[in-house]
């Protein structure tokens, strides 16, 4: 929702610029009519400029909103995750890799049970012995993040997330080593 009125007040902004320059005057007659007459300083060139502009400030002020929410959660599940007992030692897990397709998570948004988005080199499915936020280096893999859980992750099951199905297949299902990491 607050993305939503950002938006909105970077609309009306965009409005008010679009239109400094600009002249309204207005006649009643039985008909009521209005009759902008723009400044001739201002061309569909300038127009598109600030309207490409604009896009791009409104997607990056965007980006930046879902980066920082998700930090704010990862930093408040750390502290959830020095409580939880965890393997000091390596552990064997059972790998596989998901998409954010509606069809293996029921919903198509991206948007973890921990309440981050999904992103490649990130997310890790884990087990609820895992708490949200548990860092795991997988063999092979990289450093992940527990971020999101699934029907069918439990005891040493652990998914990794990736952009397409075709990634997802080709990874398989494999037996790796593992270790929490701080």
């Amino acid at each position: 929702m607050r993305i939503i009125s950002i938006i909105a007040v970077l609309y009306i902004a965009f409005s008010i610029v679009s239109t400094k320059n600009a002249m309204a005057s207005e006649t009643i007659d039985t008909n009521t009519k209005i009759e902008i007459n723009l400044d001739s300083n201002i061309n569909s060139e300038d127009a598109a400029i600030q309207n490409d502009f604009d896009k791009d400030y409104i997607k990056q002020e965007l980006e930046a909103q879902e980066k920082a929410k998700d930090e704010r959660i990862l930093s408040k599940l750390k502290e959830k995750q020095r409580k939880a007992i965890l393997p000091k030692d390596k552990f064997t897990i059972n790998a596989s890799a998901y998409t954010a397709a509606a069809d293996e998570c029921g919903k198509s948004d991206g948007i973890t049970a921990s309440g981050t988005k999904v992103k490649e080199d990130r997310t890790l499915a884990c087990p609820p012995s895992f708490p949200f936020g548990t860092k795991v280096k997988i063999e092979g893999v990289g450093t992940l993040i527990c971020e999101d859980r699934g029907g069918a992750i439990k005891g040493n099951h652990f998914d990794i997330y990736v952009e397409t199905k075709k990634d997802a297949f080709a990874f398989g299902r494999k037996n790796l080593l593992a270790e929490v990491v701080e």
